[in-house]
């Protein structure tokens, strides 16, 4: 798929595994979509809680660094136009793709029955020579998309949701970021300024840095191949074949 015809889902589910994940990645297409009347969910699976290598700081200070970057995850998400933001709080830094995980992602999934899910690469670990993915961003990539399918359309996988009042829902894309063999390109120069309006709300993870130049650069990369000025890239995966509107 190349961007026949560019989709614009009704709504959808970021996926991410910590306060600033999203904006580094994906949230020029989520301003776009959430521009266009998309209804966007930002999950949020830990709250950011060992971001900090001040040698001043220790494990006192973790409560207050997950509540100080869950504000700056909000703070984000109002600058993209998100609806709601879930945070569920696993502790950062021992993240696994776990089963229980897979269904608590289900159970969110189910709830708020989002059109598209935005998520990382599963297998992404190396990216060039110069960054090593981390764990968790791998675990919550995988458990997400586990619990896309087979799990939150499969009705007697986990049937306590049932239970509960989760009925199945089929999510109809799954847009994969980080990936080395894309084949879609959003174009994000329309809300390329957003994106980088919502990263610098990480105050706590930025420091002095200013991320203008790079993530300029970088849309500017991924945009390139398609002729574009700014983009985001991504491999979708299709779940349900939709006939395109007339």
């Amino acid at each position: 798929m190349t961007n026949e015809k560019e989709y614009l889902p009704k709504s959808a589910m970021s996926i991410h595994a910590h306060p600033d994940d999203q904006e580094f990645t994906v949230a020029g297409t989520l301003a776009k979509w959430a521009k266009a009347g998309c209804e966007i969910i930002s999950v949020v699976i830990t709250s950011g809680d060992s971001g900090s290598n001040d040698p001043s700081k220790g494990a006192e200070y973790k409560p207050e660094l997950s509540k100080l970057r869950e504000g700056e995850q909000a703070a984000a998400n109002n600058v993209i136009g998100v609806k709601a933001t879930v945070f569920m709080r696993h502790p950062d830094g021992e993240l696994e793709p776990t089963v229980a995980l897979r269904k608590e992602l289900t159970r969110i999934i189910r709830q708020h029955k989002p059109d598209v899910v935005v998520i990382g690469d599963p297998q992404g670990v190396f990216y060039g020579n110069g960054y090593i993915n981390h764990p968790d961003h791998r675990a919550a990539s995988q458990a997400a998309l586990y619990a896309v399918f087979p799990s939150a359309e499969t009705r007697l996988i986990f049937t306590d949701l049932l239970d509960e009042g989760f009925e199945p829902h089929k999510v109809k894309r799954v847009y994969v970021h980080g990936t080395d063999k894309p084949d879609t390109w959003i174009d994000i120069s329309e809300t390329i300024d957003i994106k980088i309006n919502a990263l610098k709300q990480h105050v706590s993870q930025l420091g002095g840095w200013d991320p203008n130049e790079e993530m300029r650069k970088w849309a500017e990369e991924e945009g390139k191949e398609k002729g574009m000025a700014f983009a985001e890239a991504y491999k979708v995966m299709i779940n349900v074949e939709e006939k395109p509107e007339n």
